[in-house]
C-alpha cells in the first residue's frame, strides 16, 4: 500500500461519510458535509503529490483515482439537485455530467487505440476541476433556504464551471478529432 493509493481510498471511504452526513438532521451538518467534501478533494491533490514525489504511480492508482474523483463529484451534483432544483443548478450539474461520461469514454476508446496521450489531463481540465470543486463546497454549505449570497455564489460558480466543462470538452475532443475522424470515415466505407 503506498502513501497515494491510500490517500485515494481514503477518498473512496469519505464518500458515504459525506452522504450519511449530509442527510442526517442535525444542526451545521451542511457546513460538516462540506468540511468532509473539502477533505476528500484534498486527497485527491496528496494522493497525485505523492505518487509524483515519491515515485509511486501505481497502475491500481491509475484506474482508482479518476474513479474516485468521478464518484465524488457525480454523487454531490446529484445530491444537490434535490436541494437546488433550479435550472441555475440542474442544467450545469447535468453538463459536467454528461461531459464525465463522454470524456471517460473517449479516454478508453483512445486507450485502445494506444494514444490516451492525446487526451492526458491538461490544464483546462485542472482549472475546471477546482471551479467545480469550490462551486461545490459552497453549495454543499448551505441550501437554497440557506443565506442567498451563499447559494448564489454556488450558482455563480456551477455555471462558470459548466462552461469551462464544455471548454475543456472541446479541447479534449480537439486533441482527438484526427482519430474521431479515422474512426468515422471507417465506419462510412
Amino acid at each position: 500500500m503506498t502513501l497515494a493509493n491510500f490517500f485515494t481510498l481514503l477518498r473512496v471511504l469519505l464518500i458515504p461519510v459525506f452522504m450519511t452526513v449530509y442527510y442526517l438532521p442535525f444542526p451545521g451538518h451542511h457546513l460538516v458535509a462540506s468540511g468532509i467534501f473539502i477533505v476528500a478533494s484534498i486527497t485527491d491533490w496528496l494522493d497525485g503529490y505523492f505518487a509524483r514525489k515519491f515515485n509511486q504511480c501505481s497502475r491500481f492508482g491509475a484506474f482508482l483515482d479518476p474513479v474516485a474523483d468521478k464518484v465524488l463529484v457525480a454523487i454531490t451534483l446529484v445530491m444537490l439537485g434535490a436541494s437546488y432544483a433550479s435550472p441555475w443548478y440542474i442544467i450545469p450539474a447535468a453538463i459536467m455530467v454528461a461531459r464525465e461520461i463522454m470524456i471517460s469514454a473517449l479516454r478508453e476508446w483512445m486507450a485502445e487505440l494506444r494514444q490516451r496521450d492525446a487526451v492526458a489531463v491538461g490544464m483546462a481540465g485542472k482549472v475546471k476541476t477546482t471551479v467545480q470543486m469550490i462551486a461545490l463546497i459552497v453549495l454543499l454549505a448551505t441550501d437554497s433556504q440557506g443565506p442567498r449570497f451563499i447559494w448564489l455564489t454556488g450558482y455563480v460558480l456551477i455555471n462558470l464551471a459548466a462552461l469551462l466543462t464544455l471548454g475543456s470538452m472541446c479541447a479534449y475532443l480537439r486533441s482527438a478529432w484526427p482519430q474521431l475522424k479515422r474512426g468515422l470515415d471507417v465506419e462510412t466505407k
